[in-house]
Parts: C-alpha cells; structure tokens; sequence
C-alpha cells in the first residue's frame, strides 16, 4: 500500500512538470512545488512555534534601521512589478476584459512571465514581515489571518505560473495586489522611523480598507468572464479559483475590520479614548514602547498610568 502511495506521488510529480510551462521551468523555485512547500510549511512552524518559544526569554530586537531599509526596499520592488505588468500588457494590449494567456515566445510574453514570476518569488521575501514580528516579540501581530494569507498566497502563485505564466486576464489580481502593497509598505516605513512621524501615520485604518477595496475590484474585474458570450481563456480554472480567492479573503479582512474598527479591539492607539462619566474624552497619549499614558480625573488630581503602573502627578520614568 506504501509502495502504491509512493508510486501515485511519484506520478504526480512526473505530471506537474510536464504541465509546467517550459518558459518558466528554469526559475528559481519552479521545478517542482515540494521546494516551495518546505519553505512555507517551515514558515507556519516557526511562525506559530519555534520562534515565540526562542524569544520567550529574550528581549525584543531593536530593528527599526533594518526595517526601514527592508519596507523600503519592498516599496520599490513592488512599484517594478506595477510598472513591468503595465508594459506587458495592462497598459499595452490588453483590453481589460478577456485578455487571453500568451503561449508564444514574444518578448512582450517573456516580461509578462518574467514580472509574473518575480511577484511570486516577493511573496517569499515578504515571509520576513513575520520574522520581524516575532524578533520583536509582537506576537500579537501574527494572526490566523496575516500567516494564512503569507503562506496561501505564494502557494497558490505556484501553480497559477506554472500552468499561466503569461497569464492574460489572470494576473490582473497580481498587479493590483502590487500596488497595494506599495501603499502598505510606505505605511511600514514610516511607522518605523520613529515616533517623529507618528503624525503621518493617522491613516492606519484605511490600510484595511485598502485591501479590502482591492478584493472588490479583483472579483468584479474576474467576475466580467462569467458574463461575456465568448471568452475563450486557455485555463478556466484559473478564474474561478481567482473568483474564489477575491471573495474569501474579502471576508476574512471584513471579519477583521469588523473586529478591529466596529468592535474596536485593535484600534489605533492616537484614537482611543476614555469615557468620563457620559462628558468629553481625553486623548491617550503614545509612548515607544507601545503602550498609553492614559489620564481620566479622580478626586481633583491626574492619574498617569506607564509601563502599566499608575503615579499621581507628573509621569515618572521606569
């Protein structure tokens, strides 16, 4: 029976890479899925186990130098990548509605493909936004959703090259995810740079809304090939699984905004508030290690509250 389960694997394997497009065949990370697997799949474990478990007894890494050149770096990769699937085809040739895949050896396909696979190869590099998280001990930030959506999304580019490198109306997902990932690491880097930009960075909810604005536009852009008369796209099951990918994870980032902005557990910290007795709130003040200098009024005087310790009267430093 091991044998036969052997056997089955072996002969899946053989199919895969005689299905993967040769035009994309000799990328790094394209020779067959068990590689990229590996890496994700280690990824999940770190992520979740090994590396909360490692920092238990640690101190949190000061890494805010490293992550503004990291956020900017992926600022400007992410901008190539718009930029490279705009000339190869988006603000070219196609048409916006049943664009087909490109199975020649054009130099217009060959950069569809070459963008196409250099936006999945940025998935794996984008695993760092999580390595960073947990060097700095904010394990808070590493949700079911951000590591589900940082290991589905590269597992999935996997098999939409190697069937549509040049894939027509199927990488337009590709492009808007992009370039909403050029928004999102500018955000990154400024929340990096230090508390002197605190100021610029009011717009941290609309990130969320954002992303959620992209899925809209990535199903009622795929959803056009369900309502044409004749569109003749090479592999149908790309679009019906881009469909589903747009409306799935439109509902986890809805679940997400909704519990983080209606329900207001993960709230910007400049935008809380305390409630005194029915009048006017006072703003929270942000300190740098994340945590509030609250103040609410109690018998005449002012409580200040740090590093999770309450002292009357001005704020003394730990």
């Amino acid at each position: 029976m091991l044998r036969e389960a052997l056997s089955n694997i072996l002969k899946f394997h053989n199919y895969l890479q005689s299905r993967t497009d040769a035009r994309v065949r000799d990328y790094p990370l394209m020779q067959s899925p068990v590689q990229m697997t590996t890496i994700l799949m280690a990824y999940v474990v770190f992520s979740v186990y090994i590396g909360p478990r490692l920092m238990a007894n640690r101190k949190p890494f000061r890494l805010n130098t490293v992550m503004i050149i990291y956020n900017l770096s992926m600022v400007l990769l992410n901008a190539y990548i718009v930029y490279e699937f705009l000339m190869s085809g988006w603000a070219t040739t196609f048409t916006w509605r049943c664009d087909l895949i490109d199975p020649s050896s054009s130099p217009q396909a060959l950069r569809m493909i070459r963008v196409a696979w250099l936006f999945y190869f940025s998935k794996f590099i984008e695993l760092l936004d999580t390595v960073f998280f947990v060097l700095r001990k904010k394990q808070n930030q590493i949700t079911f959703l951000h590591v589900f959506h940082h290991s589905f999304m590269p597992w999935t580019w996997w098999w939409g090259i190697t069937l549509t490198p040049a894939g027509g109306m199927g990488s337009f997902h590709a492009m808007v995810n992009a370039t909403v990932h050029v928004i999102m690491y500018f955000y990154y880097g400024l929340s990096a740079a230090g508390p002197r930009f605190q100021k610029y960075l009011w717009w941290k909810k609309y990130m969320t809304a954002i992303q959620l604005i992209q899925f809209v536009l990535v199903s009622i852009h795929i959803s056009q090939y369900y309502f044409m008369e004749k569109c003749d796209y090479q592999v149908p099951l790309w679009i019906h699984l881009i469909w589903m990918y747009g409306i799935f994870f439109f509902l986890l980032f809805s679940n997400f905004w909704v519990q983080a902005y209606i329900k207001g557990k993960r709230l910007p910290a400049t935008e809380d508030k305390l409630k005194l007795n029915g009048s006017a709130s006072e703003p929270i003040t942000v300190v740098a290690n994340g945590k509030h200098l609250g103040r609410e009024r109690e018998n005449g005087k002012v409580p200040y509250y740090t590093n999770g310790k309450i002292f009357l009267g001005k704020v003394k430093e730990i």
